[in-house]
């Protein structure tokens, strides 16, 4: 499982995407989102705007991400 470190309160879930190099760019973020692909702590989410704060368990294509303050 990748850690990932953010500064602030929170993350938007594709920015996450885009910071853990599980996508190449928004769009594909956004795609793979509202395809219902990407699980946010175990459910599967379809907000591409959707706050992820430290703790969040984040899962897409076999990979995980968890992020940390």
């Amino acid at each position: 499982m990748e850690i990932i470190k953010i500064k602030d309160e929170y993350i938007k879930l594709g920015q996450l995407m885009k910071l853990a190099g599980l996508v190449e760019s928004g769009v594909f973020a956004k795609m793979e989102i509202q395809d219902g692909l990407v699980k946010v702590n175990g459910e599967v989410e379809y907000q591409r705007g959707k706050k992820i704060h430290a703790g969040d368990v984040i899962e897409f294509n076999g990979q995980q991400v968890k992020v940390e303050n």
